[in-house]
């Protein structure tokens, strides 16, 4: 059995699972452009974290779909220089982050608990920017 947080999944831009990529070595061997087909379609992951991103991300190719499925989150999209914060307290909570909109992330937890996010990512163009200053 095949779990989404140790195996990522591409969705074709022709609506087909064609490849499931390890977690575990997959963000250095997408850095070393070894997944030019991830420049179509959407990248289907989910990542666990107890403590804030330490980068912002944006996604100019289209709209991502970022889910919690345990825990809580804060999800903070920059736009227009003006930030706003969505809570995702519950399973199943989900935003909708339009397309070359910054946003980062930070857990909800008193005890030090992780949160688990399920993303679907149109990831042609995504950049990456050092994250300073405040969190949720």
């Amino acid at each position: 059995m095949l779990n989404i947080k140790q195996h990522f999944l591409q969705i074709s831009a022709d609506a087909q699972f064609r490849e499931v990529f390890q977690a575990d070595t997959f963000w250095q061997q997408l850095a070393g452009g070894q997944f030019p087909q991830l420049e179509q379609g959407l990248l289907c992951s989910a990542f666990s974290f107890d403590t804030a991103w330490s980068t912002w991300e944006r996604h100019p190719a289209g709209t991502e779909l970022v889910l919690l499925l345990t825990g809580s989150a804060c999800l903070v999209l920059e736009q227009n220089a003006v930030e706003s914060r969505h809570l995702l307290q519950q399973p199943g909570d989900f935003v909708l982050v339009p397309a070359g909109v910054w946003h980062t992330a930070d857990p909800l937890s008193c005890a030090g608990e992780s949160c688990t996010l399920l993303f679907f990512t149109p990831g042609a163009g995504t950049e990456h920017k050092p994250r300073l200053g405040q969190t949720c």
